[in-house]
């Protein structure tokens, strides 16, 4: 038998780990899971017979999948028991992911909100599959459930994902535009142009998760939407004044977003899906500070779809 070096594996590690992060943060939905999930795939990886490995790549991604899968199963009741609206972690991304706009799509926080509503193996599923083009066997291998099972499984989620978000031509481009025009106007105050970027039925989701005060409910219609943003430039925000808040436009999720920072912290971001005209048809606003870890360790991912 070949002696591989500790180097070696760590090596052939290293190569995977971008895909592997990919993987179990489109399941999970929280970078600090899918993380973690990471980190025991390497576990997993170290204590295997990696002499009787022919595909490496498929072999840690069936461990990674694995490994979120049983951690989504584990986590499911924190999120039914949550304060107000659940999304999930915003991560910095880089051009990258921008670039390739079925990777960028797949991760979005609009995708990442329908995921939510699918069961643990359809997202499992759904996400090796349509994302990752994964075979039905590999992938039943991977969730340990039979092929007819795992083909069931992608037939119900892709029919679910579809009914709930249309595509859209994304034109990144008007999309980096309307977001910059957006910032201006709201650090502004100026209402009429945010409501002339905003669809008149644009909903608006905040995800203080009971540690900050946010919205509880979704609040609905440009008017709403408009004066909730306005109000950015005029008020004391957690605690800080307008003029100690610092927003800044970068990439978030494969996409244009916005993040809101006070003296030494993170606040919140804001992220948009847009519709067929270009106008916003929904707002992300996460605030829970547990959730502003990744943006405000200041990584940048690159999840692009291998």
């Amino acid at each position: 038998m070949t002696h591989v070096s500790p180097d070696h594996d760590q090596q052939v590690f290293n190569e995977h780990r971008n895909l592997l992060f990919s993987v179990a943060y489109r399941i999970l939905g929280s970078a600090a899971d899918a993380e973690d999930a990471v980190q025991d795939a390497w576990i997993k990886w170290s204590a295997a017979d990696r002499s009787q490995v022919t595909d490496p790549k498929a072999y840690l991604a069936r461990i990674a999948s694995n490994l979120a899968l049983e951690r989504l199963r584990s986590t499911r009741h924190q999120r039914e028991t949550y304060v107000g609206p659940w999304l999930p972690e915003p991560i910095l991304t880089s051009g990258d992911t921008a670039d390739d706009i079925t990777g960028a799509e797949s991760v979005s926080m609009a995708m990442l909100v329908v995921l939510e509503t699918l069961s643990p193996l359809e997202r499992a599923v759904f996400v090796l599959k349509e994302i990752f083009d994964f075979g039905h066997a590999e992938i039943a291998e991977a969730v340990g459930r039979s092929e007819v099972a795992v083909r069931q499984a992608a037939h119900r989620a892709r029919e679910h994902v579809r009914a709930r978000r249309p595509r859209f031509t994304a034109d990144r481009s008007r999309q980096r535009d309307v977001t910059k025009r957006f910032l201006a106007a709201a650090t502004g105050g100026d209402i009429n142009t945010l409501m002339e970027l905003l669809s008149p039925d644009v909903t608006l989701w905040t995800d203080g998760g009971g540690k900050v005060r946010q919205a509880l409910r979704p609040i609905m219609g440009a008017q709403m939407v408009a004066a909730w943003f306005a109000a950015i430039g005029k008020v004391t925000y957690q605690g800080v004044e307008p003029a100690d808040m610092n927003a800044e436009l970068v990439e978030i999720n494969g996409g244009p977003g916005m993040v809101f920072s006070g003296p030494g912290r993170v606040i919140a971001t804001v992220t948009f899906d847009f519709d067929a005209d270009g106008r916003i048809i929904a707002v992300h606003n996460v605030a829970n500070p547990d959730k502003l870890q990744a943006v405000a360790g200041g990584t940048t991912h690159d999840v692009s779809t291998p």
